[in-house]
């Protein structure tokens, strides 16, 4: 049975602004040089990256797949892209620099999908029950990525 270790990221389904990755294509030790991408990203993917989508560092309006081919659907592919290498994020990254994690995302890249959709549910439920702030101490964003402004 596959140990649940908080792997399990959304980022299965969705979409992303370049310039929220763009530091890992274009300046990922901060020396801003030409050819600066981060060494744990794919090289050919990052490549195509900038060649195609995101063309400059500062690209606010470009969209770029989470997970390429299936980004509508709820399925395995970014962890079998995120095995490869090509996951946008430095956090996706990171997941794979731990042993344990990368060997618990074999697993259930090698189980039944059914697997997969347990895990993740359990997880999510999980990550439910992490303490919530509210009142003064929190705020519902109206955009998940900017403090709301009164």
């Amino acid at each position: 049975m596959v140990q649940n270790k908080q792997i399990y990221r959304a980022h299965t389904i969705g979409i992303a602004h370049c310039n929220s990755f763009s530091e890992r294509l274009y300046n990922f030790t901060g020396k801003g040089g030409p050819g600066d991408a981060d060494p744990s990203l794919d090289k050919a993917y990052a490549a195509n990256l900038r060649r195609t989508k995101c063309t400059t560092p500062a690209d606010n309006t470009t969209i770029v797949e989470m997970d390429p081919g299936s980004f509508l659907t709820f399925d395995l592919g970014y962890y079998r892209g995120l095995l490869k290498h090509r996951g946008l994020f430095q956090s996706d990254a990171a997941l794979i620099t731990d042993a344990a994690a990368k060997a618990n995302i074999a697993s259930v890249l090698a189980s039944p999908p059914e697997v997969f959709f347990q895990v993740f549910a359990r997880s999510m439920v999980k990550l439910g029950m992490v303490d919530v702030k509210t009142g003064s101490e929190g705020e519902i964003r109206r955009h998940c990525a900017l403090v709301n402004h009164y």
